[in-house]
């Protein structure tokens, strides 16, 4: 009985901070990667930044999704099938967007000559 209350045991509200500040650090890296992307920051970080900044969006957003979905909705301290019920759907979803984009990006090249 008291391994099944460990497992049920949710973060102290010192967690919740702390993921709430690293929430916090990731949104000021999007903001300043979307600024950096055009310009904003100055010319210089333009060309290191613009080519990157749609993927460094992402990536970044899905780790504030991955830390939301743990800490927030509780994934974290559920049994293990309920956590993959709910990533395995997000993950395909993911893997057809890239699909798509890539499939675009093709056309639209092909298109092109």
């Amino acid at each position: 009985m008291d391994a099944h209350a460990h497992e049920h045991s949710h973060p102290t509200p010192s967690v919740y901070f702390k993921v709430a500040l690293v929430l916090f650090v990731l949104t000021a890296l999007e903001v300043l990667s979307f600024e950096a992307g055009r310009g904003g920051l100055g010319a210089g970080l333009r060309p290191v930044f613009e080519p990157i900044v749609v993927l460094l969006l992402l990536v970044l957003s899905a780790a504030k999704f991955a830390l939301v979905a743990m800490f927030y909705m509780h994934l974290k301290q559920d049994p293990r099938l309920l956590a993959n019920l709910f990533v395995f759907p997000i993950a395909l979803a993911a893997v057809i967007i890239g699909a798509l984009i890539v499939l675009l990006r093709y056309w639209r090249v092909m298109g092109a000559s």
